[in-house]
């Protein structure tokens, strides 16, 4: 055992030496190929913990948080995840690496666009710069992936005497925020050109892409095995449970996960308990109320006052396909980028009061859909979000002369 507890020191000791050695101006080629001749793998546990002890040996959180990209490039592939631990199908952990595939996906699509661009076989038009702002528009989703991290995942953490990781690594998601805003501002301008697109690739673009593909590494290979070693079943359990409150990131998971012992506890606590919700004209219980919100042959789509989604109904007739990783996006985020501006403007009268209601109708795919936006204000007339009402009235157009007798059909 002292063996073991002497090989896991001196490797730390090495790490925080080839740590320093980045902080002193040391070349990330030359670092790398000292810490793969002297360490070769080191178990990701060591990894937090160096990070650890340099914060509280005194270097500063702001440079761990420069050092960052620098050795997590250096250690990439040199980390040993043998010792990690299975991770059961629905579980937070689970929900995090499958939202990494789908932020992965995206990232490749946007750099392949950018690169077709760049070298000329790719088309730069209107319809390819709207495309490329529909592909950041996704990334944007990111923000709820790391909020999910960052108020249920590292308060966890911290109560276990892990601060200097959850701090760095949040810092990084700012700075990756940052560049994701600022890529979708660029792309939002006018007319911009092939040559303006280009220059704004390599300092912003890019540098967003690199960010997001960057902290899956980070996660994967420290940060999750990590807090899979750290958090109990129990810990893992709250944070499953919180998690659709925030929203999920590109991916609707297909299991709740629950531990063993919470096989008996339902999902909905005020389902379950069947208490009731009372309003000034009656009461429901949350059973009740879902059912009624489930059965009216409309889908509706509550969007708060903050512009993010929080509710859809999943009725068996739905005109468009929802899924829950819309929740806490931006709405503005959910239309085609073409469509962007008109979302603002019924939002904004919306908010200033010029307007409560917005109807449009299309034909799609043989049926008559009539869409209808309405304000929704409060007993002093105060702005609480839209509802969203789309409806298939294709067979209430084709009524005629009147049905007084009982049919089924």
């Amino acid at each position: 055992m002292s063996e073991l507890i002497n090989n896991s020191e001196q490797r730390k000791s090495q790490l925080k030496e080839i740590i320093l050695k980045l902080h002193k101006g040391g070349h990330q080629e030359e670092v790398r190929r000292e810490l793969m001749e002297t360490l070769s793998q080191i178990p990701y546990g060591e990894v937090v913990e160096v990070e650890q002890e340099l914060i509280a040996e005194g270097l500063p959180e702001e440079e761990v948080l420069r050092l960052c990209d620098a050795h997590s490039a250096v250690l990439q592939g040199n980390i040993d995840l043998s010792g990690s631990k299975e991770i059961p199908e629905g579980h937070p952990v689970d929900v995090f690496k499958k939202e990494n595939e789908e932020l992965l996906k995206t990232t490749a699509a946007a750099r392949a666009m950018l690169n077709g661009i760049k070298d000329g076989s790719a088309e730069f038009s209107e319809a390819s710069v709207l495309k490329l702002r529909g592909l950041f528009n996704n990334l944007y989703d990111a923000d709820k992936h790391y909020q999910r991290k960052e108020y249920l995942l590292f308060p966890y953490l911290e109560n276990k005497g892990i601060t200097g990781p959850p701090k760095v690594m949040w810092g990084k998601q700012d700075e990756i925020r940052e560049l994701i805003r600022g890529s979708i501002e660029i792309l939002q301008q006018k007319d911009i050109t092939r040559e303006e697109l280009l220059a704004s690739a390599e300092i912003v673009f890019e540098q967003a892409l690199f960010g997001i593909d960057d902290m899956t590494v980070k996660e994967e290979q420290i940060l999750f095995p990590m807090a899979m070693d750290k958090l109990t079943d129990t810990e893992w359990y709250e944070i499953s449970k919180q998690s659709i409150e925030i929203g999920f990131c590109l991916y609707d998971p297909k299991v709740n996960w629950k531990p063993l012992w919470a096989a008996e506890t339902g999902v909905n606590d005020a389902q379950k308990s069947g208490s009731h919700i009372q309003l000034p004209s009656g009461s429901f219980s949350a059973a009740e109320l879902l059912a009624i919100l489930n059965t009216i042959p409309v889908d509706m789509t509550f969007v708060d006052k903050d512009d993010k989604v929080k509710y859809f109904t999943q009725g068996a007739e739905r005109v468009f396909q929802r899924n829950r990783a819309i929740l806490n996006r931006d709405v503005r985020l959910c239309h085609p980028p073409a469509s962007a501006h008109i979302v603002d403007k019924i939002i904004d009268d919306f908010k200033s009061g010029r307007q409560s209601r917005a109807p449009f109708w299309i034909n799609m795919g043989g049926k008559m859909v009539h869409i209808e936006y309405f304000a929704l204000r409060g007993e002093q007339g105060e702005y609480l979000g839209v509802l969203e009402v789309s409806h298939d009235v294709t067979r209430y157009r084709e009524l005629q002369g009147e049905q007084r007798i009982l049919s089924y059909t």
